[in-house]
């Protein structure tokens, strides 16, 4: 059996993390708290948020404390109860730390139930990727703020990414024109033989503009933007009266440590959004918490049926997830990057 071990955040990086952002270390054996369940951590979520929480930088959510557990979602077997909602050997979603073993309040925990088809027709993975936060991110994306109307151009960034391959796939579904931009030639590729994109572009292409510029011949309505940086820059002069920019992340810059060099291109950005009209929004997914359950009952059956394609990119042992993690920041994984830990 596997001993048990706890990852913890050492420091907050500077730049890019390295491993040294992390240690790894024992664990102690995990016991319910009162009302709560002691669990056995199977699968662990690793995305890009993460790294807006190793910084004491205000944002939407608390930092990561040095010298304590980092944690995100994951899916764990039930070991010990002292909570009737959670059984013991059922299995449980919900924010996790990254550990073997740990004791758990119960607070935030969702049962998944089997009568769904977990650990059967879906794998329990899928519930911290395509029908947990990355797709219902896509769905509130798309649907809520993008407000997609059939006939449009929607341009997804990283589009064979956990948020923008489920953001591909739906909008073609409402009959939109799709145009990712991808990675590399085996990315984009997948993102127009799998995903169903009408065309996908390389952002390392040195003509991206020019090529972007040609897959959207109609402009383009809605960008959904998970990245910033030079894909923007390629989707900005492209954008039509009264498009919508549903902000989901960006990716490029979240280990700046300084401005970009250059002219302020800020006044011309907002001379834009006032005279194309153009709606650009913010979102965190869990601020649609009620719609949770719509956005299940709609993409669950597709995802069970394999009318909406899933991949993963897993990495096994939980001691290697800060490699997954910095294989994420680098972009080398394929579509939802997860850690397999026993």
């Amino acid at each position: 059996m596997t001993a048990s071990k706890e990852i913890l955040l050492s420091a907050y990086p500077v730049g890019m993390p390295t491993s040294d952002t992390f240690t790894i270390r024992d664990g102690a054996p995990a016991k319910a708290p009162a009302g709560g369940v002691a669990l056995k951590l199977l699968w662990l979520s690793v995305d890009p948020y993460l790294r807006g929480r190793m910084s004491q930088a205000k944002s939407y959510a608390q930092p990561f404390e040095p010298g304590k557990p980092i944690y995100s979602g994951g899916v764990a077997e039930v070991t010990e109860s002292d909570n009737p909602k959670f059984p013991v050997g059922s299995l449980v979603m919900g924010i996790m730390n990254w550990a073997h073993e740990q004791g758990h309040s119960g607070e935030g925990l969702t049962k998944l139930d089997p009568a769904l088809g977990w650990g059967k027709t879906l794998s329990p993975s899928l519930s911290v990727g395509a029908l947990g936060m990355p797709g219902f991110t896509a769905w509130v994306g798309l649907n809520i703020h993008g407000r997609p109307v059939k006939g449009e151009t929607i341009v997804v960034s990283a589009a064979t990414g956990a948020v923008g391959s489920m953001v591909c796939q739906m909008a073609k579904r409402k009959g939109l024109r799709v145009v990712g931009v991808a990675g590399g030639a085996e990315k984009c590729a997948y993102a127009v033989e799998v995903l169903g994109c009408d065309a996908c572009v390389d952002h390392k292409d040195p003509e991206l503009k020019a090529k972007l510029r040609e897959a959207c011949p109609n402009g383009v309505d809605i960008y959904f933007e998970n990245v910033a940086g030079v894909t923007f820059d390629a989707v900005f002069p492209l954008l039509n009266d009264f498009s919508r920019i549903p902000v989901c992340g960006m990716i490029s810059v979240y280990n700046a440590t300084q401005a970009p060099e250059g002219p302020d291109r800020f006044p011309g950005f907002w001379r834009a959004v006032l005279t194309k009209r153009i709606s650009v929004r913010g979102f965190i997914v869990f601020d649609h918490a009620e719609k949770q359950g719509e956005f299940l009952k709609e993409i669950a059956p597709l995802v069970a049926a394999g009318e909406i394609t899933t991949r993963e990119t897993v990495t096994e042992g939980l001691e290697n997830a800060p490699a997954a993690f910095l294989s994420l920041m680098t972009g080398s994984n394929f579509g939802k990057a997860v850690v397999k830990v026993v």
